[in-house]
Parts: C-alpha cells; structure tokens; sequence
C-alpha cells in the first residue's frame, strides 16, 4: 500500500502530511538522507530529486571518511551523488508523525549513471540479469531482534552493558512471555501496516528479549525495499517508546544469535507462476525443474563466495555455532533446520529458504547474492548434492560456512562468479570495505581482553 504523488499531494494540502523523508542505504544498510518541506518536496525533489556527499559511500560506522576507495576520495574533493526519488518506494512513513517516505536510486551528479556500488543498484543489477532470463524472484525476510527496557542513549553510554531484556527466560512460541510486550511488538506490526508494509505474524524467539516479525513476500527489489523500511521504522518507533532494540547477529554469547533467514522462488512473471515446481510431485527433488536444481545448487555452491554479503560484521560469525539454530554446514534438506538451505511449501508457494544471512545483513546485498548465486547455478546447469538427512551440525564432511569476517572476505575478492556477477569495481569496493571492518576490530582492546588477562598475565 504506497501512496502516488497526487495522493500526497491531497494529503499535504489538508494538512496531513508536512514532511518527506528522502533516503538510501549505505553499506551497512542504514538509511541515509535528508527531510524535506513537504511542499518544496512536491515543487522540487520530486522531479529534480536532491543531492547528497558522495562520501557517505566510503565511511565507517562513525562517518569517518575511509581512505583507499577509488568511487570518492579526499583527492577527488568528495563531491555529489544524485538522490533520486523512486517514486514507487513513496508511502506514510507511520512511526513518525505527519511523515512520508520514498527511497532513492544514486546516480553520478555529472552523467547521471546509476552508482554501481550503491546497494539498491547492486541488486537491481542481479533483477535484470533474472529478468533477461524471463523470470523475477519473489522474496521474503524472516527478522529476528533483540528487544530491551533500556533506551538506546542510557544503553550507549553505559557501554551497552547489563541491559534489560525485554523477556527473562526463553519465550520461543511462547504467547504470555510475547505478550508482555505487546505494546511495542504489537505497536509494530500496525506501523508497518500503516507504512504500506504488510505484516504477517510476530513470535518470541528463543533468546531471552528475542523476537522475530514477518512480512508478506513481494518482487524481490519491493522486499529488499520492505526489508529495509521495516528495520529504520522499528528501530524509530522503539526510540520514541524509549526503548530499545538490536539487529546484531550475535549481541551475547550465551543466547541465540539473531538472523535473516530468506525466501525465494523464481516466477515466470507472464502467466504468474512460479517456475520451481515440475509436474505434480512436489515431495521428491525430481518433481522440481531444471530451474530449481540449477539454482539451488548454484546458491549452495557459491555461498562462500558472497558471503560478506549474508554475514557482512567481525560479530556475524559469532552466531555459527553448532547447534545454536544458526546454520554452520552447506546443505539442503526438507523440514531441517540444521540444513543450511530448506525447501519449504508446495506447488505456487514452492521456495528455497537460506538460513545463511544474519539479522545484520544489508538486504540488498543478501538478496543480490542469492540471485547471482543461483543464476551461476543455471548457467551453468550445476546439480545440487543428495539431499541431507540428520543433524547437519555434526556432518563434518560437509562444507562449512566461513568462520570469520577475514575468511569471508578473501573468498569475495578471489571469487570469479562475485566479479563476473557484480562487476570489478563493486567487488573491489566492497573487499575494501570489510578489510576496513576487519583491521577496525584487529586494532581494537576489547572487554575481553582486559577480563582475561590484566592480572593473570
């Protein structure tokens, strides 16, 4: 449920809108941009869009400006990038008052090229090559959080140490403990509703404070934009209910880690059916078709290879730990979730589940590696092992997935289907990226440290 620009309009003349959020997401994926007049809005950026520092593709996580990329840099004076609206993108944005919203493409300021290392194009990129093919991709995002009593600024400046969470004991399907905070879990599932962003359902996880929201499937680009949209808005409402609550794949050792499990199936967007099943015997590999095959054994095959992508933080590889929910081995299998990759539902709603991507991803970037994963897969006709039986965590013969940041991100830079599928220039940017991430926390003194060894050295 977007919203046109004449609906806008209406709503701006009567009073109910008299602010237009303008953004996109920078690697991390956070929302970057600027709140216009409503007004100037519609006698400007709509059409002209905005302008924003091109350096915001080349910070950290505290903005600072990092050296080495060649897309903007201190020699070349840090100039403009071109926000442009996408108009499709427009919509209430509920958790703030009298607000609207719309998402951005970045283009060059002089040709007015789309960047190609933005991640909304990084994406788009991979729906062109799909669609070359005649398919699209329908996706969904399974978001798991932590949510805590504290707000996030007494949070910050006590180190985000002892924090109260929201539940005190494993509250997974439990419906008292998920009750109890209904008034922010609750509260979400209607702002997102009322942002155009369809909810399906919310559950308590397993950590203690964990939960997890889930939205409606969409065309992959709506999804990665829905994805996007839901953690920004979430994040705001809590901080207007002065609370609290985390993205991160791991924030404690000793509970669950926080993922984004992803769903996807291939569509033939002409006649509307998905294009994975094969006849009417969908319970055995052999009722799938070609398409299937080739593309969950691409995904599988090349899951390392873009793994930055599923797992882009030092703390994402905290959360592979056996037995923990989290994937640790490359496989598939039916109803298991110690598999890496599921294959879930029948007939229409057959789809490939990657348990791979942490709460922390970029979805962007997770979705756009799926489909160059997969559509490596159907290049080059690849077929997917046996499916798994057992407990994949203790199948020491399977591949595993990358154990550290480091790891991952060599795989990335080494990997001729990241390159051929993203481009030279996106993978060089973004291997730059996390070695930055990686050197950030190798220089770093951590609490563990000092606890272990300040006096028992």
């Amino acid at each position: 449920m977007g919203m046109t620009v004449d609906e806008l309009r209406t709503a701006v003349a009567q009073g109910g809108i008299d602010t237009v959020i303008v953004g996109f997401t920078d690697h991390y994926g956070r929302l970057m941009g600027k709140r216009f007049d409503a007004e100037f809005f519609l006698e400007s950026a709509v059409q002209d869009g905005t302008h924003g520092c091109s350096y915001l593709l080349t910070v950290d996580m505290e903005m600072e400006p990092v050296a080495g990329y060649s897309f903007a840099n201190w020699q070349q004076g840090f100039g403009d990038v071109h926000l442009v609206p996408d108009l499709a993108t427009l919509r209430r944005a509920a958790w703030a008052d009298s607000t609207a919203i719309v998402l951005c493409d970045v283009r060059t300021n002089s040709s007015h090229d789309l960047v190609a290392v933005s991640p909304r194009q990084i994406l788009r990129r991979q729906v062109e090559r799909l669609s070359a093919l005649g398919f699209e991709a329908h996706a969904a995002s399974e978001l798991e959080f932590y949510l805590f009593q504290n707000d996030y600024r007494s949070a910050r400046s006590g180190g985000y140490r002892n924090l109260q969470t929201s539940g005190w004991y494993s509250e997974d399907y439990h419906l008292l403990q998920g009750g109890r905070v209904e008034g922010y879990v609750g509260a979400a599932r209607r702002m997102l509703n009322a942002t155009g962003i369809p909810v399906e359902n919310s559950k308590g996880e397993t950590g203690r404070g964990q939960h997890e929201l889930n939205i409606r499937y969409a065309e992959v680009l709506d999804m990665a934009d829905r994805h996007t949209l839901m953690k920004h808005g979430m994040k705001a409402l809590a901080d207007r209910q002065g609370i609290s609550l985390t993205f991160m794949a791991k924030p404690f050792h000793q509970d669950a880690g926080s993922s984004s499990h992803i769903h996807l199936s291939l569509w033939d967007p002409e006649a509307e059916t998905n294009v994975f099943p094969s006849g009417s015997n969908v319970a055995q590999l052999d009722g799938r078709s070609d398409i299937f095959r080739w593309f969950l054994a691409g995904w599988m095959a090349y899951a390392n290879d873009f793994m930055v992508c599923y797992a882009p933080t030092v703390n994402s590889y905290k959360r592979y730990v056996d037995a923990s929910w989290a994937p640790t081995r490359i496989a598939w299998s039916g109803d298991n979730r110690t598999a890496g990759f599921r294959v879930v539902g029948e007939g229409s709603s057959l789809r490939i589940e990657c348990r791979i991507p942490g709460a922390d991803s970029n979805p962007y970037l997770a979705y756009a590696a799926s489909l160059a994963s997969g559509l490596a897969g159907i290049e080059q006709q690849l077929e997917p092992p046996a499916q798994f039986d057992g407990d994949a965590y203790s199948a020491e013969q399977l591949p595993r997935v990358a154990r550290t940041l480091a790891e991952a991100v060599e795989g990335f830079d080494d990997s001729t289907v990241a390159r051929s599928a993203f481009g030279d220039d996106v993978v060089d940017h973004y291997a730059h990226f996390h070695r930055t991430e990686v050197n950030a926390f190798n220089n770093a003194v951590t609490d563990w440290e000092r606890n272990r060894y300040f006096e028992q050295i």
